[in-house]
């Protein structure tokens, strides 16, 4: 890890774990939410959520969280670590680019996306700026953590090495505002969901000399950044879905580089 890389990941640690101190434990992104926020238990969460994407660019993932648990003290400080797994595959388009060599498209959404990765481990949570325990809120929400990734080396076709895949680290942070309000259906009104709305900044980081070994011809210090809006509705037993629009603030150096619109089913199972 370069020397540069422990000040930023310290700080962004840091700043998540005072947020905690002063907040309720909460699914953050369009994960479910409950209107009237409780107290963890601090019992595991294992295999309770998870979510299918479909993007714009023909790629489809689905990731699961393998375990969610909370470290501190029960009704006093916790802190919320969860550890997602996922996969993501080109189903709607061709997995290989000319010269049958796999494309490197993937990281495009890959980078951006806080719940993305082969493995995922991050805190995250909301705090609301109102204690009103009411439907219709405004609040803060964050993620940091660190994923792994898989990119494959570019080169000629006939090098035995073409296509290999590698994977690496990605420190991510992502941060920005949330409203929430009521969602129901229209016959069954007392099984009250919510509707919400976010928009937040990301920024991320890998090693520009591991992106270089398969990506030869990349000029990079490894520092993206970009931000996403959204919205979703969630209501038990009936739908949870989200559609998320994505930016980068600085395209990055890869043939795909147009705005990403990522439509979700989420689930839970309690």
């Amino acid at each position: 890890m370069e020397k540069n890389k422990i000040p930023l990941l310290v700080s962004i640690l840091s700043f998540s774990l005072c947020l905690d101190c002063r907040s309720q434990v909460a699914d953050t992104s369009g994960q479910r939410n409950s209107i009237v926020p409780t107290q963890s238990s601090g019992k595991p969460e294992i295999f309770t959520n998870g979510f299918i994407d479909i993007l714009n660019n023909g790629q489809m993932s689905a990731s699961a969280r393998l375990i969610r648990v909370y470290i501190g003290e029960p009704g006093r400080f916790a802190v919320p670590l969860s550890f997602y797994s996922g996969v993501t595959a080109n189903n709607f388009q061709q997995q290989v680019s000319i010269g049958g060599v796999r494309s490197n498209d993937h990281l495009f959404h890959a980078f951006i996306n806080p719940l993305s990765g082969l493995i995922n481990i991050s805190s995250e949570g909301k705090f609301y700026f109102s204690n009103a325990l009411s439907v219709s809120r405004l609040g803060f929400l964050y993620q940091v953590g660190e994923k792994i990734l898989t990119g494959y080396k570019v080169g000629p076709a006939m090098n035995p090495s073409t296509g290999r895949p590698i994977n690496f680290l990605n420190s991510f942070f992502s941060a920005g505002l949330y409203f929430q309000t009521g969602a129901w259906e229209k016959t069954n009104h007392e099984e009250m969901g919510i509707f919400w709305l976010l928009c937040r900044l990301h920024i991320c980081y890998s090693s520009p000399f591991i992106l270089k070994d398969f990506l030869p011809g990349i000029l990079t210090n490894g520092v993206y950044s970009g931000y996403s809006a959204g919205f979703g509705v969630e209501i038990n037993n009936l739908v949870n879905i989200k559609l998320i629009f994505y930016e980068y603030i600085k395209p990055l150096e890869l043939d795909y580089s147009q705005p990403v619109y990522q439509f979700s089913f989420n689930y839970s199972i309690r």
